[in-house]
Parts: structure tokens; sequence; C-alpha cells
């Protein structure tokens, strides 16, 4: 198998979206908040939209990204991810591998891959990930379906086993993403802290503190 070359991550704090309980004005005022606030790294997962609709948010997301120098990663969709320009693409379980993906983008494209265990971290670091989200760490609905909390000590093995940047999710808040990073995570990946936030640049402030950075 060919090996890349991975990509340095320059951040701590990994900002995950779900557009679904906003109107497209409400999301892209929060995501200008976001980059305004200084955040390095958004995810868009809009799993629910068609490939159109898709194309088109993205378009204008990566637009706004540029205005604060953020990485735009596109979820699970490659081709997107190429059309509109963006940094990267996030990989889930059901995504195409991660192997394959390196095969069509080479090193072209950041690569992030989601895991629920440290096989599947495993995996991802040796068929050419350049970092990985684990979790869920903490009690959180949006994650229910994977099953009870991973919890801090699994975490830390996970970190201590894998030569990639892991990224704890689930359940992430200001008040416990340091100790995600006292159990060995390069950082956070956050969906409800920042879109429920009633002031999202003090809670970019209240992160930069718990986090030394974004």
């Amino acid at each position: 198998m060919k090996k890349y070359q991975k990509k340095q991550i320059d951040f701590k704090l990994y900002m995950i979206t779900d557009s679904s309980m906003f109107t497209r004005k409400q999301f892209e005022n929060i995501l200008t908040e976001a980059v305004l606030s200084g955040v390095k790294a958004i995810q868009l997962r809009e799993k629910y939209l068609s490939a159109r609709s898709l194309f088109s948010l993205a378009k204008k997301v990566n637009r706004i990204c540029d205005e604060g120098k953020t990485s735009l990663l596109i979820n699970d969709r490659v081709d997107i991810a190429l059309a509109v320009g963006a940094e990267g693409v996030h990989l889930t379980t059901k995504s195409l591998s991660v192997a394959k993906t390196r095969e069509i983008v080479g090193e072209k494209l950041l690569v992030g891959a989601s895991a629920h265990s440290l096989e599947e971290v495993k995996s991802a670091e040796e068929n050419g990930s350049d970092f990985v989200l684990f979790g869920p760490v903490f009690e959180t609905e949006s994650k229910k379906k994977y099953g009870p909390p991973q919890g801090l000590k699994k975490l830390e093995t996970v970190t201590q086993k894998s030569n990639l940047p892991v990224f704890a999710v689930g359940g992430i808040d200001s008040c416990n993403a340091s100790y995600c990073l006292d159990f060995g995570a390069q950082g956070v990946a956050v969906i409800s802290a920042i879109q429920k936030s009633h002031n999202i640049p003090k809670t970019f402030d209240d992160f930069r503190k718990s986090l030394g950075t974004l």
C-alpha cells in the first residue's frame, strides 16, 4: 500500500454542524460567528441533504470559512469536497473506506475518520487517515445509537496505542474538554455546545481557556 505524508493538525477544536434545527440564515449566522470567533476547522455534517442541496450549502459555507482561514471538511462526500475546494473530507464507518479515499485524493485533502474502538482507530491509521474522532466519550443524545459512553480511560488507551491525533467526541463542552486533553486527546469535536449557545463568542472564549488554544 502506498504511504502518504500525513498533514499537520493545527487545531484543537473541531466544530461539527447540524443545520436541521435552524433556518438557512440562522445557520449561516452561527457559522459566521464561529469563524469570526476563531474556529480553525468545521465539518459540514448534513447527512439528510440531497447531493444538490449539500453542494449548494457547501459552496456558501466554504466562502464563510475563507473569511477566517478556517478549514472546511465535508462529511462523507469526497466528490463534493473536491468540487467546492474544501480542505478535507470526514469519513464515517459507512463512508467510502479511508484506503479508497486516499487512492482518489492522494495528499490533496485532509482526511478524518470516525472510530468507536481501538481496532477502528488502528485501521484508520494504517490506511492513511490524518486524524480520528473517537467516542462517544461522555453521555450525549446524538451518540446514543453508538452505545454507552466510552469514557476517559478508553480514550486514554486509544491515544496511547495510536500515533494519530485523536479528537474526543460526544457530550463535550468547555467544562470537560480539558479532561480529554489530560487523557491524551489532541482536541475535541463539538456540535451542541456551540450551535445551542446563546453567546457564541463567549463559548469560544471558554473553549480557548479550557484547551489553551482553538
